[in-house]
């Protein structure tokens, strides 16, 4: 079905061209900043192009899908944007996850290039279809002319969500959506030249899109810093003060949440003048009096990774209100829509369905057509052409247009901003050969933090809990690794027959019992 752009999205170039612009007029200014290295825009670009060259030459080009593997942060940042300037399309991995994963993560897109560096080529085997293109070895190449245009339309980048039947969901980007959106945060974050924004998200998860390519585009600062140094509340305090570091892009309430708990470390962050957070919501941190760890702007953003990271922003006052949990109005070229179970428009201050428009929603799932067409539906209210994303949320419209975010229609959670289906991790405990039965629920602790719990029937008490977590982790991410298990002799059923799961919940014990 045809998707609708306007003609100034179709004319406009991927943000890789916005940063060889600025390589142009300030060659020198800081592009990467790391505790080794300060990369300058010209050098930035110069590695981008020889690495497209390189890219270009074993036959990377439009709809191309390359899977970028490494552990260096410069080399995963300059891997995406040459697969951009060669007009290709990258899947970023997570080198931290189960190597079974990445390999059905690999498969479900049919990536043919494999880019990563000498000392990971071997170690996880993906099973792309073409070759493998060693960042820290290249030759010198001179390749085919890269392109000068890549069409709005053509795929930027495949980002996975959790699914249901235990195999991630690829969701293919467009460049038209990628482009507009990120040229909405430099624009309504106020980003420019003064900007040092703090990467925090990890590598693999879309919100990393954002935090990397928001301030090269607007010709800012990008500081890299390892992830051991990220996870330490203390470290990560001195290294906003350190580097001067002013924005942090891509953050999530339960990294504030951990980050305000230390009143010194809330006290050296109040120097940041923008934080973007997204991914679950902001409501228990803000009612724990999280708001004064953000001296500047706190941006709430909301979005499925199928509308290209963001649909609706909401700027958080100083005063905030901890009674409802506002996620804002759309963001530029975004159309969101409440409707009910008949697709028709319910009243402001009615409950309804949120479906999403607009240039950012994805192609669809890759592989996946009925999925596609379910999620993925025409327009009701748009132009002929127009479709809408399902995303399965629940909210209501207040009078002056805020949108407040009530819950799901279904099963899934969201676990430190990474979107969770329970049936995927029931699938992985049920493989284990002395599990019978498993259902996944979610929990909520004192802070708000929510987790997952895992009941399971047929586990003897010699199989503890620490074994069947090291099972998971053979094939799970951490966040789809349960807190808790709660052994059962039989799983509950309602009266239909359905899993009564509020009957596991109601008699699950508030901590792990023996074997944990």
């Amino acid at each position: 079905m045809k998707r609708l752009l306007s003609a100034h999205q179709a004319t406009q170039g991927t943000i890789v061209d916005d940063i060889r612009g600025h390589a142009a007029r300030e060659p020198h200014a800081p592009a990467i900043v790391t505790p080794q290295a300060v990369i300058g825009y010209r050098d930035l670009a110069d590695r981008i192009e020889h690495l497209a060259r390189a890219l270009a030459a074993a036959g990377v080009g439009a709809e191309s899908r390359c899977a970028v593997v490494a552990e260096d942060g410069v080399h995963t940042v300059i891997a995406m944007a040459a697969v951009m300037r060669a007009g290709g399309a990258f899947l970023t991995l997570d080198p931290g996850q189960p190597v079974q994963r990445l390999h059905a993560m690999v498969r479900s897109v049919d990536a043919r290039f494999q880019i990563t560096t000498a000392a990971l080529a071997g170690r996880f085997a993906l099973p792309v279809g073409g070759p493998t293109i060693m960042i820290d070895r290249l030759n010198d190449v001179a390749g085919d002319a890269l392109p000068a245009h890549v069409a709005p339309r053509s795929l930027a980048y495949i980002s996975h969500t959790s699914g249901s039947t235990g195999t991630p969901n690829p969701v293919m980007i467009e460049y038209g959506g990628l482009g507009a959106y990120l040229r909405f945060i430099v624009t309504a974050g106020g980003l420019g030249p003064h900007t040092v924004a703090l990467q925090l998200a990890p590598f693999g998860y879309d919100a990393s899109i954002r935090g990397v390519f928001a301030p090269l585009a607007a010709g800012g600062r990008l500081v890299l810093l390892p992830r051991s140094t990220l996870l330490r509340p203390a470290a990560l305090a001195d290294a906003v003060r350190d580097f001067g570091a002013n924005a942090i892009l891509s953050s999530t309430p339960t990294l504030l949440t951990a980050l305000a708990q230390d009143e010194d470390v809330a006290a050296r962050l109040r120097g940041l003048d923008l934080i973007l957070c997204s991914g679950e919501s902001l409501r228990p941190f803000l009612t724990a009096g999280g708001r004064r760890l953000a001296a500047g702007r706190l941006v709430n953003h909301y979005g499925p990774t199928e509308c290209t990271i963001t649909s609706t922003c909401y700027e958080v006052p100083d005063q905030p209100d901890t009674e409802a949990d506002l996620i804002g109005t759309p963001i530029d070229g975004v159309t969101v829509r409440l409707l009910d179970q008949s697709m028709r428009a319910v009243p402001d201050g009615a409950v309804g369905e949120i479906y999403i428009g607009g240039a950012g929603v994805a192609r669809g799932y890759g592989g996946r057509p009925a999925l596609t067409a379910h999620r993925f539906v025409p327009d009701p209210c748009g132009p002929p052409g127009a479709r809408l994303y399902r995303t399965g949320d629940l909210a209501r419209r207040g009078p002056t247009g805020i949108l407040e975010f009530l819950g799901r229609n279904d099963r899934q959670v969201k676990i430190r901003g990474y979107r969770v289906e329970p049936a995927e991790v029931e699938g992985a405990l049920l493989s284990h050969p002395a599990v019978i039965g498993a259902v996944v629920t979610s929990a909520a602790d004192e802070r708000g933090r929510v987790h997952l719990v895992a009941h399971v029937t047929g586990a003897p008490a010699e199989i503890t809990d620490a074994a069947l977590r090291a099972y998971l982790a053979e094939t799970l991410p951490p966040h789809l690794m349960p807190r808790r298990f709660h052994r059962v002799e039989s799983i509950p059923t309602t009266h239909s027959g359905k899993t009564d799961r509020a009957a596991l919940v109601a008699h699950a014990p508030a901590h792990g019992g023996p074997g944990a």
